[in-house]
C-alpha cells in the first residue's frame, strides 16, 4: 500500500493518500482499520464467547489444548494457537486475544467441530446467536378405504 503515506509524530498516526484515486482511498481507509483495530486490540482484548448447549457436552482446558466432549466416541482435542487465551465456565467458552482476526478464526473453528442442529438446538453456538428450529416428525394419520 505505497499510495498511502504514513507518518508518527508523538501519540498521533496520520494517513495521507497520495492521490484521490478510488482505489487509493479504499487502502486509505482499510489501512485506517487495520492500524485501528491492532491498537484497539493492544488496549482491550477481543473476545468471542461462545455456548455449549446438550446433555453430556463438555469443555476444558488443559495445558495448550482445548479438549471438547461433544458426543462423539472420543474427545476432541485443538490446538489453542499462540496469543490466544481461552477459559471455560459451565456451558461457555471465552476466546480472547490481541489479534481480532486470529480470535474470530479460533472461535470458528472451535464452533465448526459440533454446529448447532435445527431440531434440538445441541451444538456449539455463538453467546446469543439464533438457530432457526425446525418442527420434528408429526404423527400422521391413517386413513383406510
Amino acid at each position: 500500500m505505497d499510495k498511502v503515506e504514513i507518518t508518527i509524530s508523538g501519540n498521533q498516526i496520520n494517513l495521507q493518500p497520495a492521490d484521490l484515486l478510488q482505489q487509493t482511498r479504499m487502502n486509505w481507509g482499510t489501512m485506517w482499520s487495520l492500524i485501528n483495530n491492532a491498537l484497539e486490540g493492544v488496549t482491550k482484548e477481543f473476545s468471542k464467547s461462545l455456548e455449549i448447549e446438550g446433555i453430556g457436552f463438555k469443555a476444558a482446558v488443559e495445558g495448550k489444548d482445548l479438549v471438547l466432549k461433544i458426543g462423539f466416541s472420543h474427545p476432541v482435542r485443538l490446538p489453542i494457537p499462540e496469543g490466544i487465551k481461552i477459559t471455560v465456565e459451565k456451558n461457555e467458552i471465552v476466546v480472547s486475544g490481541i489479534d481480532r482476526k486470529l480470535v474470530g478464526q479460533t472461535a470458528s473453528d472451535i464452533r465448526k467441530q459440533k454446529k448447532p442442529e435445527p431440531y434440538l438446538g445441541k451444538g456449539i453456538r455463538y453467546k446469543g446467536e439464533v438457530i432457526r428450529r425446525k418442527t420434528g416428525k408429526k404423527a400422521g394419520t391413517v386413513t383406510t378405504k
